[in-house]
């Protein structure tokens, strides 16, 4: 059912009626409700919303119950009703950092207050003055469709209010302008606006998305607002805004008055708790929290328990359900999800099946959750939550993370973009830099080139119809420039050959290894029992779908004759050992034993206590074995896995030792492979041929890779991060020891552990020595790389076993490391350290379900060049988990590609860039299709056989399909026709550098008709009407696809002719295929203006009266339909 029902359900209790009726009542000036529990107030609140008149204000205790308090409603009413009113700094008002995701939630409350509304707040923000009514309206700029006022008055306006002009906009406070269209993010509103104008006239308005600057929806009028915290001319406080006839609904007024008064700072416009009371007094005033701070008011009493918990264990759950039931009480399960409903009842139809149909559990499952469930004894009504039910973290979001999301979408996008001096690859020349987008005069008109610049000075001109043979160069961190290639000495060619060379290699022999490993026989396990769906329903966290998929191909392999090999790759914190404790239990249950193998002692351990926590009430034994172990230990161990009494054994290596029997192995499961020597891996791949292995990775493999080479193994990549995590609150600070002594006294507050990074080792002792003195009672440990292994592997073990508060170390930690009692992670010198790296160190907090932090020490950001700036900046707007995974996937990438190919392909990757690399290893694989097409046939016939069970497709298949052989790599063009993007319709040099790399590389898209026509939708959408120059250089795309699928090498079209060149080989098989007959019958078919030459070994066809490129697409679509 939806949620909106459970109000209507709701407004059934006598109590809602009682409410509604003592606040229509104006004499009533107190009400005090007693015994809200848990989300009832929010719901009790949402059922009344149709009955009440006045404007609600909600003061909550602090930021985060405030933001459950808002969800809730939000839930219930939409985020039409209901506002959320925040501090408008990141953190405590004290330290002065403005947010201005923030301020823009802060305005939308103020130019909506005198709609009758619900806002939420709490005491911090309300300790903050705001500018007075008559100042709000005098700044604001409001804009009608249809409305006449000249784009120049506006703009005008626009700059004295005190926003900025940019070429596009990404953050409150700005507004771009091109041609017709005027872009402005205000701050009253979480998306930008477009302003589109005909003339003087405004001919429509729209929201748009910062992501990808398209629109959203269409708007008759809107409200144009400048920062206002910055006018500190007349600020008043909150409370003179507020209506008359507002009611203040609070759990603790003096508790808020003691709160503003903690926030307030001599030399700040803030508001006293003594005013705040003051002026509160003249509203009328409700209170629903334990007890009554007001008196001589009106008393409503509910009766109602809060969810009880169930620690996820289901006897207790049915238990409790069957009680209620049996009372007569209707049972509500809130969830998000609809799946997760459909896990209960899959649980509780499971256990009908096991013990008969008198245990059937029947509830009524509602489309959205609340935060936290009730039981009402009243109306006798159960409101359960399914994050409760399975002890998960429940998450809110608020409209400012939209106004964030904008600062890391420009991150990204500068990332990619060309600056002038980058270093750029070009396929057939090598590595130089780019110099810029030049207008060339070519026949009568002029052509757009990219310049690049070479060794010596020299310079090519590149046409934008080929940049896809340009990238950006992109290799290891170590931040290293590349040599500039010489043109003109066919070094760069010898390289690539060379490259080429060792890929193919590489390919054969995994090619044949998956061949072999496809004929043997292993253990078939049998399908899910009860057991495993319990398990799976008991996941802290819901699954991502990625998640849910690697778990169902690698329980299907499993289930399969053959032996699985499967990599599963995922960022830290993504999900992976879940994946592996699901198979682990799968093949227990199958009375098979299962080996964890891990490349640390600490690993092993920490995996220890993951899967004994994850399996403590299931009917298997799980140990470990490490060198740590006493002998004694060890010597039993031994003995009871050669019994058979151990279910799962984690360990190092020590677990393939010949000292080492198992009575039935039945699944290997090996963490982060790489890690492991030369020696172990070879003894894991005699193992592997005949047991199932589970390989998992924290390096993401890349996309392009993942296809051609590794489909030697089955593939499974974690990519979306959990959901409900909760975000890791990130800020950046300059070094100083109060930050640092906050910062772990309030860690060691409430019994956590801090991490300190700082990479120089002969530091480590010095900043020790400062955290002492300034927290003399923390128990600090230090740990860096020079340390004899033992010695470190000891540390960390200490401080996991909180012998230590705070371990100080170097980036050695291992980023495997998961404590979950370590939630706050300092790091000095942030700014030296790459994005990956910062994302992944601070991966390392935030795993459990309390808040984490993450301090980024730098020297002022002014005083950091760009590039630092904004890494820092992207990360501090990115606190959720994984959010990073797009800017960390672009430099792991290339470590993961060094990884799996083995490290002499980095060194490859380091010359030729990545992107290039990926190139000519896609070019590599297809010349092996063609070159040995009986070797990959044998390969393929062998993994076909296997693969047509399992209904998948292997590597050597996909390198077979030559069914539709491409007789060129590619169609280039060459032409006099003007086509390109004119700097009045896409100012800024790098956007029209975007547009060009975007529109060429729709080239290999499949559905091209499609994405050409959405293509053009976003232009006209962001920059207006599309000129004919530019619909010229769209269809170069269709143009040049036509051409490969024709077999023809290069298109020319000039003086108004077409001219065809085809492969310069008489002895190709080109010359006799269908693609080269259909053009030679189009040649005798209109002989007056076609003709066909031949000269110095080269065949090319000449077709006369092609003005445009629309017409030469036209002829190319009329031979191919021959």
């Amino acid at each position: 059912m939806k949620i909106e029902e459970l109000e209507k359900v709701y407004a059934k209790l006598p109590q809602v009626a009682a409410l509604a009726h003592e606040i229509e009542n104006a004499a009533t000036r107190r009400i005090f409700l007693e015994g809200l529990l848990a989300s009832s107030a929010p719901m009790l609140f949402g059922s009344l919303a149709a009955k009440c008149k006045s404007p609600i204000l909600f003061i909550l205790q602090d930021a985060e119950e405030a933001g459950y308090f808002y969800h809730d409603l939000t839930q219930l009413l939409g985020t039409r009703q209901v506002l959320f009113f925040p501090s408008s700094y990141r953190r405590a008002i004290k330290y002065g950092q403005l947010d201005s995701a923030s301020q823009i939630l802060r305005t939308e409350v103020m130019t909506q207050i005198d709609k009758s509304v619900f806002i939420v707040t709490y005491p911090e923000a309300l300790a903050e003055m705001v500018v007075p009514k008559q100042t709000l309206n005098d700044r604001t700029v409001v804009i009608e469709k249809g409305q006449e006022v000249p784009v120049g008055d506006i703009t005008k306006q626009l700059r004295e209010l005190g926003f900025n002009e940019v070429d596009y906009v990404y953050e409150p406070g700005q507004f771009a302008l091109r041609g017709s269209i005027l872009d402005v993010y205000s701050y009253s509103c979480e998306y930008p606006y477009r302003i589109d104008f005909f003339g003087d006239d405004v001919e429509s308005v729209r929201t748009f998305q910062v992501e990808d600057q398209l629109s959203l929806d269409a708007r008759d009028r809107v409200e144009i607002v400048p920062e206002l915290e910055a006018d500190e001319a007349a600020q008043e406080p909150f409370l003179s805004l507020l209506p008359q006839d507002t009611i203040i609904a609070t759990k603790d007024y003096l508790y808020v008055r003691d709160a503003i008064d903690a926030a307030f700072q001599e030399d700040m416009p803030l508001v006293t708790g003594v005013q705040f009371m003051h002026q509160a007094e003249g509203f009328r005033r409700i209170e629903f929290g334990h007890r009554a701070s007001i008196s001589d008011c009106s008393i409503i009493r509910f009766d109602i328990t809060i969810q009880p918990l169930f620690h996820k264990n289901f006897e207790m759950l049915f238990q409790a359900f069957d009680n209620y039931l049996h009372q007569g009480y209707q049972v509500y399960i809130l969830a998000d999800s609809a799946k997760q409903n459909e896990r209960l009842k899959d649980i509780f139809a499971q256990r009908a099946e096991n013990e008969g149909e008198h245990a059937q559990i029947r509830f009524t499952p509602v489309d959205k959750t609340l935060h936290e469930g009730f039981i009402d004894d009243d109306l006798k009504v159960c409101f359960f939550t399914d994050h409760q039910i399975f002890d998960r973290f429940h998450k809110y979001n608020l409209k400012s993370d939209k106004a964030r999301s904008g600062k890391m979408a420009l991150t990204l996008k500068e990332i990619q973009q060309f600056e002038i001096g980058d270093y750029v690859v070009h396929v057939d020349h090598g590595v130089g830099r780019f110099g810029g987008l030049v207008r060339m005069p070519q026949g009568d008109g002029y052509q757009e080139m990219i310049k690049l610049t070479y060794q010596h000075g020299d310079a090519i001109y590149v046409s934008i119809h080929s940049l896809y043979k340009v990238a950006k160069y992109k290799s290891q961190d170590n931040g290293e420039a590349p040599r500039l290639s010489t043109l003109g000495t066919g070094q760069w060619e010898r390289l690539k050959e060379r490259t080429k060379q060792h890929i193919k290699e590489i390919a054969r022999d995994l090619i044949k290894l998956y061949a072999k490993r496809r004929k043997e026989k292993g253990f078939a396990f049998s399908r899910d029992s009860y057991l495993q769906h319990e398990l799976e329903a008991s996941f802290l966290y819901e699954d991502t779908p990625d998640q849910l998929k690697a778990t169902q191909d690698v329980k299907a392999d499993m289930e399969k004759a053959r032996p699985m090999d499967r990599l599963v790759c995922g960022d830290v914190g993504f999900g992976k050992t879940e994946v592996a404790v699901r198979a682990a239990f799968k093949a227990a249950v199958d009375g098979k034993q299962v080996a964890v193998l891990v490349p640390t002692t600490v690993l092993a351990y920490q995996h220890f206590r993951t899967f004994s926590n994850r399996l403590k009430d299931m009917p298997v034994t799980v140990d470990y074995l490490t060198r740590a172990r006493t002998t004694k230990d060890t010597n039993r161990i031994q003995k009871d896995l050669a019994e058979g009494k151990i279910d799962i054994i984690i360990g190092t290596h020590r677990l393939i030792s010949k000292s080492v029997k198992f009575k039935d192995l039945g699944l290997l499961i090996i963490d982060e492979e790489q890690k492991f020597g030369v020696s172990t891996k070879e003894k894991l791949r005699q193992m592997k041929t005949s047991v199932d292995t589970l390989t998992m990775s924290a390096t993401p493999i890349p996309r392009t890779l993942q296809f051609s080479l590794v489909g030697a193994r089955d593939l499974s990549v974690i990519q979306t991060p959990p959901p409900n995590r909760y975000p890791i609150q990130t800020e950046i600070h300059t070094f100083s020891p109060e930050i640092i002594a906050e910062a772990v006294n309030y860690e060691m507050s409430r019994n956590g552990q801090v991490y300190f990074v700082n990479n120089r080792i002969s530091d480590l002792q010095h900043i020790a020595e400062i955290i002492q003195k300034y927290v003399p009672d923390a128990r600090i440990c230090i740990g860096h790389g020079q340390m004899k292994p033992e010695e470190l592997e000891k540390i960390i073990l200490d401080f996991s076993n909180y012998d230590y508060d705070i371990l100080l170390s170097t980036t050695i930690v291992e980023n495997g490391i998961d404590i979950p009692n370590a939630n706050t992670i300092i790091i000095n010198g942030a700014h030296n350290f790459g994005l990956s790296d910062l994302h992944q160190m601070r991966g390392r907090v935030g795993r459990g379900n309390r808040k984490a932090f993450c301090y980024l020490l730098a020297p002022p950001l002014s005083a950091l060049n760009p590039e630092s700036r904004r890494r820092l900046e992207a990360l501090e707007n990115f606190s959720d988990l994984g959010s990073g995974i797009n800017i960390a996937m672009q430099d792991l990438d290339i470590r993961g590609a060094g990884n799996l190919l083995g490290s002499e392909q980095s060194g490859f990757i380091a010359d030729l860039g990545y992107e290039t690399y990926q190139k000519i290893l896609s070019q590599a694989m297809s010349e092996l299709k063609n070159e040995e097409p009986e070797f990959l046939a044998s390969a393929e016939s062998a993994a076909s056989a296997a693969d047509s069970a399992a209904g998948k497709t292997s590597p050597a298949s996909l390198a077979s399909e030559t069914s539709n052989i491409s007789w060129v790599d590619d169609c280039a063009l060459d032409s006099d026709i003007e086509m390109y993007f004119p700097d009045q319709y896409v100012p800024s040099d790098s956007e029209r550098m975007l547009l060009y790399r975007e529109l060429d590389n729709l080239a290999n898209s499949t559905q091209l008709e499609l994405q050409l026509d959405a293509y053009r939708k976003r232009l006209v959408d962001r920059f207006g009407a599309i000129p004919a120059v530019s619909e010229e250089l769209i269809l170069v795309v269709p143009l040049r696809v036509a051409g490969k699928q024709l077999g023809i090498e290069k298109i020319m079209l000039k003086q108004q002719k077409m001219f065809f060149y085809f492969v310069s080989r008489d002895d190709s098989p080109y010359f006799q295929s269908e693609a080269f007959g259909k053009i030679l019958q189009y040649v005798s078919r209109y002989p007056r203006k076609c003709n066909f030459r031949e000269g110095k070994g080269k065949h090319s066809v000449v077709i006369s009266e092609v003005p445009t490129v629309a017409s030469a697409l036209t002829i190319c679509q009329e031979i191919m339909s021959i």
